[in-house]
């Protein structure tokens, strides 16, 4: 650190738009993504602690290889619940992990009581970040020497991304700039909050204000269709109840390759944020985040991964909405990571093979019905 700040010229030219565009780039790690902010923080509190083995889960792969990274730092054990959907499609990020000596299973596995039981259920299941997580909980609970760690949607996990905006606040200094609008996908919500957080944080205090949109996408539509409830974090309702924005524990999202995306709740701050009214949600379908993705890639020169597809297409939108109107403003967005690893979803969309997959109203009513009563 500190990881790079962009101006987007190139694409700004491509565009035509009097929009000034900037990106923070934190494709630049050693395991490609912003994960390692918060990683390498877990996994030296938890060897400080005299933790020997972590337990995790991971969507499409950036968490669990920067937790796998971190574990090779600190000489912890790390095991990596990885979404199983995603675990087929990306064998790259998997032999990544397993190259800094983690160790990877598709979940839903045979190896935890909930995992057998989903399956026994539906033996196809593409599984789920909520899945994910309640099998590396349960494996958490069964030793003495074991922690479960979290890669999103926690309020120290929120903290430790904030790095990526204070060092954005010091850059943007430099070019003597200031963002009017900033960017980011959701799927828990780390690199969103990582991004946006300081600077909403410095408007609240009588600063100057600045919209923030999250992106997410229509396949899991958190924020935008989700209700703000008391619910469990995984699936296997082990966690303890948190007031998020949520589709419902029960929720399995269909398999769209942006496997960081498919949780079913969002981070708490995040989801108090949006109901104070502080930021805008919006969804996108992911054959437009692809194409914007490419779009980005060949003016930039950077290959986005596909989560971070989300954020560009909104910085598109609004570029564009820019040219029309004739108005420049500065537009920040945080590009979480590069997509070198994503290169078969890339593949299928340049192939027409990829569609736009939605989830189904009457499995997230399903879900919703679910929701724990709590009393108030």
């Amino acid at each position: 650190r500190p990881a790079p700040l962009y101006r987007a010229r190139r694409l700004e030219r491509a565009l035509g738009t009097p929009a000034r565009i900037y990106y923070k780039y934190e494709g630049v790690s050693p395991s490609g993504s912003h994960k390692p902010n918060t990683a390498v923080a877990q996994a030296y509190y938890n060897a400080a602690e005299g933790v020997r083995r972590i337990t995790t889960e991971t969507g499409a792969g950036q968490w669990g290889s920067s937790l796998a990274l971190a574990g090779a730092m600190f000489d912890l054990a790390i095991e990596v619940y990885m979404v199983g959907v995603s675990y087929r499609q990306k064998p790259y990020r998997r032999a990544f992990m397993e190259s800094f000596g983690a160790r990877c299973v598709a979940s839903p596995s045979e190896e935890t009581a909930f995992g057998r039981s989903v399956l026994a259920e539906d033996p196809e299941s593409t599984g789920s970040l909520g899945i994910a997580i309640g099998e590396a909980v349960e494996q958490a609970t069964q030793r003495e020497d074991t922690k479960y760690a979290l890669g999103s949607v926690l309020n120290h996990v929120l903290l430790h991304q904030t790095v990526t905006g204070l060092e954005a606040m010091e850059q943007l200094a430099m070019a003597d700039d200031y963002p009017d609008t900033i960017i980011g996908c959701t799927g828990g919500g780390s690199n969103f909050a990582g991004i946006v957080f300081p600077f909403l944080g410095e408007a609240l205090r009588g600063g100057r204000p600045v919209e923030a949109i999250a992106v997410e996408p229509t396949a899991c539509p958190t924020l935008t269709a989700g209700r703000f409830a008391y619910d469990y974090g995984d699936s296997a309702q082990l966690t303890p109840l948190t007031k998020m924005h949520t589709l419902g524990s029960g929720f399995v999202p269909p398999g769209f390759h942006a496997g960081g995306l498919r949780y079913h709740g969002m981070a708490p701050q995040i989801s108090h944020l949006k109901e104070l009214g502080h930021l805008d949600a919006r969804a996108y379908d992911q054959l437009d985040c692809f194409a914007a993705g490419l779009r980005f890639a060949r003016a930039e020169g950077i290959i986005p991964a596909p989560e971070a597809n989300h954020a560009v297409k909104a910085v598109l939108d609004e570029a564009e909405a820019c040219r029309e109107s004739g108005t420049s403003k500065a537009i920040l967005f945080n590009l979480c990571g590069h997509g070198n690893f994503d290169m078969q979803a890339y593949t299928d969309y340049l192939a027409g093979k990829l569609s736009n997959l939605g989830g189904s109203r009457s499995e997230v009513a399903m879900a919703l019905s679910g929701l724990p009563s709590v009393e108030r």
